[in-house]
């Protein structure tokens, strides 16, 4: 896997999301890599519990909006198809993390934007650094956070929800876990350390009682969680196709302010 490192230690894995040089930006590859890991820890006895990390300076900046720029350069009647695979993939990582039978901590460093906020809100829990920040900020491209908003929604209400995706602003750690949408708060140097004692905190209890509780929160309790994220990415790939969205993604590559149609 080129874009994800995988070591086990004490009966956790830990997974690092690893393109710092696109800042963990969530691409195909990476997306595959994702699923291939988790594939392989699955059924792993050694394996009781999960952190998810990323690499550099940020835990991920969301989807790569270099490749659905890209999709942009298309035949208009092939792009629409496109956009719904690259959807669909992110709302099946998603997925993947909510029905995995152990538990997912996710170790946030550094920014976590937009589809990088909802691969953290997918784990069970988060650990933030003192330096993490959480924003969904897809309609300032033009975009909707369409796998985004039910998690954020499921995890922390309606109101924190609205807060976030109409307005982009970010949300600092401390107000992160004011909110309730982390577990701790610690110096970046700890964050890893701090993912991993909860990680293994969860071990106390036996595998079946811990994989029936995943089941009756992510799939019970959010039965309805699993519909709109598959609505979510219908949506998603939908408003791909709109102007706004277009210019939105083209200001993004060219690196200057969007012009709004």
């Amino acid at each position: 896997m080129d874009t994800v490192d995988l070591k086990i230690v004490d009966q956790v894995a830990t997974l690092v999301l690893h393109r710092p040089e696109a800042s963990n930006a969530l691409d195909g590859q990476l997306i595959a890599d994702l699923q291939q890991a988790l594939s392989d820890i699955h059924q792993e006895k050694r394996v009781d519990a999960v952190v998810l990390a990323g690499s550099g300076h940020h835990f991920c900046s969301g989807v790569d909006l270099k490749s659905f720029a890209r999709v942009l350069e298309m035949e208009p009647e092939e792009a629409p198809a496109q956009w719904f695979d690259m959807w669909r993939e992110l709302a099946e990582l998603c997925e993947t993390l909510l029905r995995f039978p152990k538990p997912v901590v996710a170790a946030v460093d550094g920014p976590a934007i937009g589809a990088g906020l909802a691969l953290a809100l997918a784990a069970d829990m988060m650990v933030l650094s003192d330096s993490a920040t959480l924003s969904a900020n897809a309609a300032e491209r033009g975009l909707i956070g369409g796998i985004t908003a039910p998690l954020l929604t499921f995890r922390c209400g309606g109101a924190v929800a609205a807060r976030m995706l109409l307005t982009g602003q970010s949300i600092d750690a401390r107000e992160a876990y004011r909110l309730g949408m982390c577990c701790e708060v610690t110096p970046p140097s700890q964050v890893w350390v701090a993912a991993n004692e909860w990680a293994k905190s969860c071990r106390a209890a036996p595998r079946e009682s811990l994989q029936a509780t995943k089941r009756l929160l992510n799939e019970a309790v959010g039965e309805q969680l699993l519909t709109q994220l598959a609505n979510g990415a219908a949506a998603g790939a939908t408003i791909c196709s709109t102007a706004s969205a277009a210019e939105g993604l083209r200001a993004f590559v060219e690196k200057r302010p969007p012009n709004w149609p």
